[in-house]
């Protein structure tokens, strides 16, 4: 069956998406009343019967009630994901010197420690806190090490994890797991802990856990209890696969969905629930499509233990289950659905600010996914006997609604809650509604593992909102505790939530441009036929090849000539006064005018980028939001900076005031590897501070700059302003920036070219021209042993092998401690193996050709002397045929041996440093002079820096959170113009287009008259 149609309700309006789950909702006001009376009850029972089991041996073990308890637990997480003792004692040194701990703690009761910082949130009412006890922690911690020394606490903290881990994994085995099921009652749904895989390596580990776990508990199964009444697994198929992606479909069928059939032949034979659980919006449909084969697989008989988990906060969530129905039917085979709020709503909110979405996969509201979960609720009760319905939630009025409809229907149901969570609510529904099938989501793993799952978990349902919290709290009335989302929404309105702003208004002064969505088919196909269909122009002059298939002529480019230059100069100096004259705001309306062309025809420049510039889609994708994001953040500066004189204060009888002008013509040039966003974002710079311009892109993407002019024209920029000079950087370049009527430089590009420029520039007469330039960078990453590894593992292979390593903020040196770098290195190197090196024409493709055969050259000559020295760890293979293909390097060097230029493409040399070699390994790349970027991945806030004290750099990407929060710090670090957007670029860059005019009216004041004065 088809599900593509679910794309058309992934990013619907939230108010829309409200008004009809209002409509016809599951319940009627009687209905809604009873429910609530119920919920209430729920609560106070819960209240009488609450106790600390669960953790109570680690209350009595460490005494969490003490100060000294409270201590230890603050440094648990961190320093038990650090393998060396000396960065134990820094986490530990810095904990104790911090005063954050007292800022957060005293302002909550509930003890609220900063996740961010130190990745970890103890929730609900564990113990009470003395405010002023609390106040001064660092004290307390000062005492306790003073008193037992860090490594007493090293081992006592691991000690109180262990102890911790208990009252969320189940088990570190799954026989010890079933064990512990079997003595406490549980049933439960066993969850292999461990995030996604990134390499094969990782899936195939992954697959013989969960297979050794069906194993398991099929051998410990007493009789027979069925899907229903037995233990069950959760599988995440991105565990199963490193590209669980919709781009790589195909690498889905062909390596998940046999490890995931083998598996489900595994539970079949044992006849017990398997459950898909639930990942990113993203992956719905590919997970649909996945339930749907295994749906219809001969070889399972007629098992009906095949599930799948489905999240209400999704806005897709009543139509999947419509569809998921429909399957059922149409399989013959009984599904089971585990029904859950959501897991990953962070992650989804941010994802489309950052992607340009038109709005959000999920509900920005609570009360909205809670009335989705109601109306999910009732279709599938409804659907039943297809579907068996398994209700996983924490909250007394879901809880009592869902027991509601189910009776009403007369549908036997399962309730589900993770383990560690929501015992006193289900034991508080027990003892008022009788017994209930309740199965516990139970994590099985090493505690290593526990902590990714943990924060996410305690971050889901430990917010001072969450019903979890509140349950237990007496000073919250039950009333608040149990409200009803219906009657919260007609108080508020089915609007979104009024702090989060959708993400086309995400940056509140400007537009935040749109994006593409590659998850959707037709979103692909449509830029797949783009591409296929572009037809090159006929034409004289130079050709222009695609650097995938150089055989084949994407178009021709006339070089300007000496006449030319000067026509075009002369025509911008008089279009200019005209242009400068006009204002900001003017300016400023063009510049817009400017994005939403390039919007407007995103597709076909998509295509031109994948073609010419040999760019993936995704990058292709984000060359054209770049562009439109220049455009617009130009065009607000234009208007700040350009509009009426400021006046300045100043002695009586004058009228001073300040205000900025455009110098005149200026001459950008600008690179292949951002030939539309930096070739455009010049321009607009320029252009925004009142100048004319004379445009030359670089000799290999002519085409793109000049569909770019085009689109300025139709924005409604006089042709003049804007001159397109192609040509050879050697022969044009030159002549421009040395022509008697340039008055300004941009340039981005090398290093050796910009102290060309400068040097021609330096050696003209007559006033001194300003040069903006932007050049490559030697950029260093800086890891240490605090470091989450799988995250590490992200961004190494995202900025290092990305767009072919073609970018001038990539990653081209890994500073890696020794005691982790093989381990390191080896999962580097087996992420690199998943990725696709091809022609960008195809959505699969992850690495496209670099730019042409002389870029290509100079690669391979520094991998050869790589090679030669026995430096060279692993490089890619590339595709036979044609195309300036160059597979990723991974390279491991001495530091004695760190290059001394930019090596611009697809390698990655790796250094290892000791313990106490920090600074001088540091101050090894800081002598090479380059300043662009640096990325540190460290949960040692004096590591980091210290690292950025000890390497100045312009962009400073600093990673310090296990759960992938990131901040970024982009000063402007003598930059001008940036190629990583406007967000770095600043109006430093926009004011060095410009000229200050101080402009001082002398006013003689005759008898102090008041009247003159305010000239």
């Amino acid at each position: 069956m088809s599900w593509g149609d679910l794309d058309d309700g992934k990013c619907r309006p939230e108010t829309e998406a409200v008004v009809d789950l209002m409509q016809g909702g599951p319940l009627d006001p009687a209905e809604r009343a009873a429910v609530r009376t119920e919920a209430e009850a729920l609560v106070r029972i819960a209240r009488k019967g609450a106790s600390t089991h669960g953790v109570e041996s680690f209350l009595q073990q460490f005494s969490l009630s003490t100060p000294e308890g409270l201590a230890l637990m603050c440094l648990a997480e961190a320093l038990l994901r650090t393998p060396d003792d000396a960065s134990r004692d820094v986490l530990i040194a810095e904990a104790v010197g911090g005063g954050e701990w007292a800022r957060h703690l005293g302002r909550s009761p509930s003890l609220f420690v900063n996740a961010a910082t130190w990745g970890l949130m103890l929730t609900g009412k564990l113990v009470d806190i003395d405010p002023e006890t609390a106040m001064d922690l660092p004290g307390l911690l000062r005492r306790l090490v003073g008193r037992v020394g860090e490594p007493v606490i090293r081992a006592a903290v691991t000690q109180a994890v262990r102890l911790m881990g208990e009252q969320f994994v189940l088990g570190r085995t799954i026989e010890g797991g079933l064990q512990r099921a079997d003595r406490e009652g549980f049933l439960c749904s066993f969850d292999m802990l461990g995030e996604g895989a990134r390499t094969v390596e990782d899936a195939v580990r992954y697959e013989a856990a969960y297979a050794s776990a069906i194993q398991a508990i099929a051998a410990a199964r007493d009789g027979d209890a069925g899907p229903e009444r037995g233990h069950g697994i959760s599988i995440k198929l991105s565990a199963l696969s490193p590209r669980y992606d919709p781009l790589q479909e195909k690498r889905v069928w062909s390596e998940l969905y046999p490890r995931i059939l083998r598996l489900a032949r595994l539970a079949a034979e044992a006849d017990l629930n398997l459950t898909l659980d639930a990942e990113e919006a993203d992956r719905l449909v590919l997970s649909l499509k996945l339930l749907d084969q295994l749906a219809r697989e001969p070889s399972l008989g007629t098992w009906r233990g095949l599930g799948l988990a489905i999240q209400a906060y999704q806005k897709r969530a009543p139509l999947v289950i419509d569809k998921v129905a429909a399957l059922a039917r149409d399989s013959g085979r009984r599904l089971m659905v585990r029904l859950v709020k959501g897991a990953y709503w962070d992650t989804e909110i941010k994802h489309a600010q950052v992607e340009g979405r038109p709005d959000y996969p999920v509900y920005t509201t609570k009360a909205a996914t809670d009335l989705s979960y109601l109306v999910c609720a009732d279709r599938l009760i409804a659907a039943a006997p297809d579907l068996y319905g398994q209700f996983a939630t924490h909250n007394a009025h879901t809880l009592a609604a869902v027991r509601l409809m189910a009776e009403r229907a007369g549908v036997a149901v399962e309730y589900q809650r993770l383990h560690g969570m929501g015992e006193e609510l289900f034991r508080a529904a027990a003892q008022s509604f009788g017994p209930l099938t309740v199965r516990a989501y139970a994590p099985i793993g090493a505690h290593e593992d526990l902590l990714p799952y943990l924060v996410r978990r305690l971050l889901e349902n430990g917010a001072n909102t969450s019903f979890v919290h509140r349950l237990l709290d007496e000073a919250t009335p039950p009333s608040e505790v149990v409200a009803d989302p219906i009657a919260v929404i007609e108080t508020v309105g089915p609007g979104p939530h009024p702090r989060l702003p959708l993400p086309a208004k995400l940056y509140g002064d400007r537009c935040n441009s749109r994006g593409l969505d590659l998850s959707i088919e037709r979103e692909r196909e449509r830029l797949v036929q783009a591409v296929e269909g572009f037809e090159p122009r006929p034409g004289a002059g130079r050709a222009i090849v695609l650097p995938a298939r150089p055989s084949r002529t994407l178009g021709f480019v006339s070089d300007i000539e000496g006449a030319e230059i000067d026509a075009a100069f002369a025509g911008a100096k008089i279009a200019q006064r005209s242009w400068d004259a006009a204002g900001g705001e003017a300016r400023a309306e063009v510049l817009d005018a400017m994005a939403d062309t390039l919007e407007a025809n995103r597709e076909a420049l998509i295509a031109l980028c994948v073609l010419e510039a040999g760019k993936t889609y995704s990058d292709a994708i984000a060359e054209v939001r770049e562009a439109a994001d220049f455009c617009r953040y130009y065009a607000l500066l234009a208007r700040r900076q350009f509009g009426t004189p400021t006046a300045l204060i100043g002695p009586t009888g004058e009228r001073n005031s300040w205000a900025l002008r455009g110098r005149g013509v200026f001459v950008c040039i600008s690179p292949w590897n951002f030939p539309l966003a930096i070739f455009t974002g010049q321009i607009a710079a320029a252009l925004a501070a009142g100048n004319a311009v004379i445009a030359k892109p670089a000799e290999q993407t002519p085409l793109i700059a000049r569909e770019a002019i085009r689109l300025f024209r139709i924005a409604g920029l006089p042709a003049a302003l804007a001159a397109l000079a192609a040509g050879d950087g050697a022969t044009v370049g030159e002549r421009l920036v040395q022509h008697e009527a340039c008055d300004g430089v941009a340039f981005t590009g090398g290093t050796a070219t910009a102290r060309r420029i400068n040097g021609l520039l330096a050696g003209r007469p007559g006033p001194i021209v300003p040069l903006i330039a932007e050049t490559g960078g030697l950029n260093g990453m800086f890891v240490d042993t605090t470091a989450q590894v799988e995250q590490v593992i992200d961004d190494v292979v995202a900025s290092a092998f990305g767009s072919a390593g073609q970018r001038c903020s990539a990653l081209r040196l890994l500073f890696v401690p020794d005691v982790i770098a093989d381990s390191l290195i080896h999962r580097i190197a087996g992420a690199m193996d998943t990725l696709v090196v091809g022609d960008p024409s195809s959505p699969a493709i992850d690495i496209g050709p670099v730019i042409d055969a002389e870029a290509r050259a100079a690669l391979v000559a520094h991998r050869d002397k790589l090679r030669a020295a026995g430096r060279v760890i692993k490089q890619l293979p590339t595709p036979a045929g044609e195309g300036f293909y160059f597979g990723p390097v991974l390279a491991e060097i001495p530091l004695s041996e760190l290059p001394d230029a930019e090596v611009f493409g697809p390698i990655l040399h790796v250094v290892r440093y000791g313990s106490g070699d920090l600074e001088r390994v540091a101050e090894a790349l800081a002598v090479k002079g380059y300043g662009l970027t640096l990325g540190v991945h460290s949960r040692i806030e004096a590591f980091a820096k210290r690292v950025q004290e000890l390497v100045p750099a312009g962009n400073i990407y600093v990673n310090r959170s296990m759960i992938g929060a990131v901040v970024g710090v982009q000063p402007f670090g003598g930059l001008g113009l940036s190629g990583t957007g406007p967000k770095a670029g600043g109006p430093l860059a926009l004011s060095r287009f410009a000229v200050e005019r101080a402009v001082s009216i002398n006013i003689a004041a005759q008898g102090g008259d008041p009247a003159l004065l305010d000239l």
